[in-house]
């Protein structure tokens, strides 16, 4: 699990302790709703990148059917200090709702709830040229505080939860205050897509290239790819960002790095659609765009959205760092991970100081062991 860009520092998947790889987890049968938990958060990664593609005022102007969430509200005051050195700090998360369109895709029931099955804190440096993505595993073992949703609910604090229920308990605001309490940083934004709009935004670009470098068979998320070079429909994106079997140690650590490297993938197809498409595509990316992202308030308007994504239009795959938020499987259970403090400060200091992740973020931290089964290049 290494920050891209820097040195591997070691095997992937060495565990913290005994420096051999564990292995391969067993993990119990799954209903349907598990199999097709995922990663739309990769989309609305791409979505952000969408106001810099001469897609602009024009485009974004013309829909306006954009949801958003008052998360300022709802949190108050009782939050970390806002940066002041010109970097920000957005929480991104894919949605599992079943709701719409999405429990064709997703499989299983509208429950009326939705999980941050998939979360990312993507740092923006100063500057608006560079970027780190931290994945946040779903299956992480937190403390919850005490959080008011965005309808003036109040929900009570838990201990040893996973940090998914965060969502499902209280919603978007949830979410954010459990991601600062973890953190103790504050996060300026929040995106959220679910699986149609990642579906459908994908088709709209043409698809996205991606190298295999082996065969990936997994017949839970539907997605059959001989080791090579494939331009995924939005339909085989989704499944390979939700593939887990097949690849790497079976756990959602691989799969956050099948996702990480699909996320440069997206950025550079999406950096591509100023120069390739004409005006009418270029519609049909910002209105599915809108339509399908839900956005704090402070994003909530066609404006302050163009503005923002406009103002990430320097950063580039080369530009982004990914890494994986360090965490190291839990011993009373396969199927969660504990975070690894000692490693984790090292990355939370450099978002905080706005610097690159160091390499020693990733020593001996698990990993998932699927780094290297696609490349973007």
């Amino acid at each position: 699990m290494s920050a891209e860009g820097t040195p591997d520092p070691g095997a992937p998947g060495r565990a913290r302790h005994g420096g051999t790889a564990p292995p391969r987890r067993r993990t119990p049968p799954r209903t349907a709703r598990e199999a097709a938990r995922g990663p739309p958060v990769w989309t609305a990664a791409g979505i952000v990148a969408l106001g810099g593609t001469g897609a602009g005022h024009l485009y974004f102007k013309l829909n306006g059917d954009i949801d958003s969430v008052d998360i300022d509200q709802a949190l108050g005051t009782d939050r970390p200090e806002k940066a002041d050195d010109g970097s920000e700090d957005i929480l991104v998360l894919g949605s599992d709702t079943r709701s719409g369109g999405n429990g064709e895709l997703g499989g299983g029931t509208d429950d009326g709830t939705a999980r941050s099955d998939t979360a990312v804190i993507v740092h923006v440096h100063e500057g608006h040229r560079r970027a780190a993505v931290d994945s946040v595993p779903r299956d992480t073992v937190v403390d919850r505080p005490e959080c008011t949703d965005t309808e003036g609910a109040t929900h009570p604090a838990a201990t040893g939860v996973t940090f998914n229920s965060a969502s499902s308990t209280g919603g978007a605001a949830c979410a954010v205050k459990t991601v600062e309490s973890l953190t103790d940083l504050r996060m300026d934004h929040y995106l959220e897509v679910d699986f149609s709009g990642s579906q459908e935004l994908v088709d709209e670009l043409g698809g996205v290239q991606v190298t295999t470098t082996e065969d990936i068979e997994d017949p839970e998320s539907h997605l059959e790819l001989k080791a090579g070079t494939h331009r995924l429909s939005g339909a085989q994106a989704l499944g390979l960002v939700r593939t887990r079997h097949g690849v790497g140690d079976g756990s959602d650590l691989g799969r956050i790095q099948l996702q990480q490297a699909f996320l440069k993938a997206l950025l550079r197809q999406v950096g591509e659609v100023g120069v390739l498409t004409g005006p009418e595509k270029r519609y049909d990316l910002a209105d599915t765009a809108t339509r399908t992202v839900t956005t704090d308030s402070g994003l909530g308007s066609v404006n302050s959205l163009m503005s923002f994504a406009g103002g990430l239009k320097d950063i580039s795959p080369a530009r982004t760092q990914t890494v994986t938020m360090p965490v190291r499987y839990d011993p009373a259970d396969a199927n969660r991970v504990l975070l690894d403090k000692d490693e984790a400060r090292l990355v939370l200091d450099a978002l905080r100081n706005d610097e690159p992740i160091p390499a020693a973020a990733a020593e001996g931290t698990a990993a998932g062991q699927a780094g290297d089964v696609v490349s973007t290049s």
